[in-house]
């Protein structure tokens, strides 16, 4: 399997992993660590959507500024037993006292109270202690009540009070910022169970107490889904006053209509300022808790809460696992501003899914896909980038030796045009050729390491030369080269560039020969020159990864064959007639040692005969 291939197999495993381990933790609502940043973004969300206008079940009777100017706060027990009454008489469904009765009052103030409150089904406040700001619980299947905390301690209301009145605990469980996004809908202690403060007044409301299903809570054929540890999610309809509120001073001073209370669930509760009862929202910064409580018993009753039970769990946790699978798929696929820009309309899709959802009552997590896509993402990413980097260097050092073998040019001329030469092209070019003569018996004598040592210099010399006069050594050939000039283009002065070369190589090559150290005594070695210009084949010659570019035809094979004119005559160089016309542009010979000639040869495997040059070595 290519190393890509190994690289995308191994992101995408990975990536399914991380993706099913943060899905697994989020099924039990343990992935705590996801806690901030979902409740940022479900506060945009909020914010997004916007204010909603609440189902007209609940108004609230504050105990608000204007009251305690009036009457003092905190309000004396005598006192709100005359604002139940008057609240009483106008026919509400239920009257909930957001407020705790723990200590004993009067035993008058106590006693009005207790009467008051039989006016009208009502509710009184109780509270549940815990050892922990975060409660851990377990998730035992035998046991339906292993996800719901035990409660250190409960703060109940006086026993007058709770014998004429239900008991519902008001605690709320918020997020780290402090938001309050659950209402636990019961509260154990040891050896009681007792619903929540908004349970209670909806269940009054309803005329029927709750069923408690896996996952929900049923009123006869309503169905409410809850979150693990039968919680019930919240969501604000806006800031303070978006839920009806009237002033408990107005209940006193006669002020109310029957239209604001009756067949409501009136919730009395403080919003006095400075009174400490305040939470943050997406809405307020200081919501009243009794708003809090309002909003939760609008939910229960009008089953209108956002939806965020195991199944929603489950789209979350599923959506952890493909969301990352389909972002490394696309950065393995298409690493480019089109992959870039798909996997930001991925986002943008989901993005609008979740809040589309969440507007239609169900709360998708934002940050568990996030979490899940973006470490692989960045790995995967981080990855990538330094395979490529490495390739790249791969590339350069590829290319640098590229620039070495071929001529000066002709490396970017195929980065540029890799199918340069896939298809063969006739043009003119010449040619030049070199070869050590006596080298073969020369290297029997000296040993392998010798001999490399001997062709590397050799051949560093003939490359030297050849970018020098801009030509291309489409090979060496044991102890031989062959310089092609004419690529990648054919140019005007090939024949005076190639003539320029063979004249340059056998100067330097008679000087390294005679400084060479590493040769031995008692063995000649010497060298021999063929030079030719005329058309040639140009092509590149093998299949798949193993291709070079050479020159092939009848001058390619005259300019061979001139070596051994050059040899069997004495000389260093046999130039064609054809090379020094076009040199000289005009028959003048190449300057440089002695030429001779021109004079007409056979050519071996040819039937004519060809005019040559002839160059020896000029007398010191």
């Amino acid at each position: 399997m290519p190393r890509q291939n190994v690289l995308v197999t191994a992101a995408l495993l990975l990536s399914a992993i991380w993706g099913a381990f943060l899905g697994s933790a989020h099924l039990g609502g343990g992935a705590t660590v996801l806690d901030r940043p979902e409740a940022s973004l479900t506060d945009l969300k909020s914010t997004l959507i916007g204010r909603r206008t609440p189902p007209p079940v609940v108004t609230i009777a504050a105990i608000d500024d204007r009251t305690a100017a009036a009457h003092g706060y905190p309000l004396d027990r005598a006192t709100l037993a005359k604002a139940v009454t008057a609240i009483a008489a106008l026919k509400p469904k239920v009257i909930a006292l957001d407020l705790l009765f723990v200590d004993p009052g009067s035993d008058a103030a106590d006693s009005a109270l207790a009467s008051a409150l039989q006016l009208a089904p009502s509710v009184i406040a109780g509270a549940a202690v815990f050892p922990q700001s975060v409660q851990f619980v377990g998730n035992e299947a035998n046991d339906p009540l292993a996800a719901i905390p035990v409660a250190e301690s409960l703060l109940l209301p006086q026993e007058r009070l709770a014998d004429v009145a239900a008991t519902g605990i008001v605690n709320v469980s918020t997020d780290q910022t402090g938001v309050p996004r659950f209402i636990p809908l019961l509260s154990r202690g040891e050896g009681r169970i007792d619903p929540s403060f908004p349970l209670k007044a909806a269940s009054l409301a309803i005329g029927h107490d709750p069923a408690f299903q896996p996952g929900a809570i049923a009123f006869t054929d309503t169905r409410i889904p809850t979150d693990t540890g039968q919680r019930l999610p919240l969501t604000f309809y806006g800031p303070r006053g978006t839920i009806p509120t009237v002033s408990i001073a107005d209940a006193l001073d006669g002020k109310l209509t029957a239209q604001e209370v009756a067949d409501k669930v009136v919730v009395i509760g403080s919003t006095v300022t400075g009174g400490g009862d305040v939470f943050p929202t997406p809405f307020d910064p200081v919501l009243p808790g009794v708003e809090v409580m309002s909003t939760a018993i609008t939910h229960l009753v009008a089953g209108d809460s956002v939806i965020r039970d195991h199944n929603v769990r489950r789209f979350d946790a599923t959506l952890a696992v493909l969301l990352p699978l389909a972002v490394v798929g696309l950065l393995a696929w298409r690493r480019s501003v089109i992959g870039f820009v798909m996997i930001a309309l991925l986002f943008v899709a989901w993005a609008g899914v979740n809040v589309a959802a969440f507007r239609q009552g169900y709360w998708l997590s934002a940050a568990l896909p996030i979490a899940a896509a973006l470490p692989p993402a960045l790995i995967f990413g981080a990855a990538q980038l330094f395979t490529d980097r490495r390739r790249a260097r791969l590339f350069a050092a590829q290319s640098e030796l590229l620039q070495r073998i071929e001529a000066p040019g002709l490396g970017e001329w195929l980065a540029r045009d890799p199918s340069f030469l896939s298809h063969p092209v006739r043009q003119n070019a010449a040619v030049v050729f070199i070869d050590l003569s006596g080298f073969t018996g020369m290297s029997e004598a000296v040993g392998a390491v010798a001999v490399r040592e001997i062709l590397s210099g050799f051949f560093e010399l003939v490359d030297e030369e050849a970018r020098a006069h801009q030509g291309a050594i489409t090979s060496f050939m044991g102890d031989g080269a062959m310089i092609l000039f004419g690529l990648p283009e054919p140019q005007p002065d090939d024949a005076a560039r190639a003539a320029a070369c063979a004249l340059s190589l056998a100067e330097r090559t008679r000087a390294w020969l005679a400084a060479n150290p590493t040769l031995p005594t008692g063995h000649k070695v010497g060298f021999k020159i063929g030079a030719h210009c005329g058309p040639v084949v140009a092509s590149r010659l093998g299949t798949g990864n193993r291709q070079q570019i050479t020159a092939t035809g009848d001058t390619v094979n005259v300019a061979s064959r001139l070596m051994e004119v050059a040899a069997g005559r004495g000389s260093e160089i046999a130039f064609s007639a054809a090379l020094v016309h076009a040199a000289s542009q005009g028959g003048t010979p190449p300057a440089g040692g002695i030429l001779e000639g021109p004079f007409e040869t056979r050519i071996r495997g040819r039937a004519g005969g060809i005019e040559v040059w002839l160059r020896r070595q000029q007398a010191a």
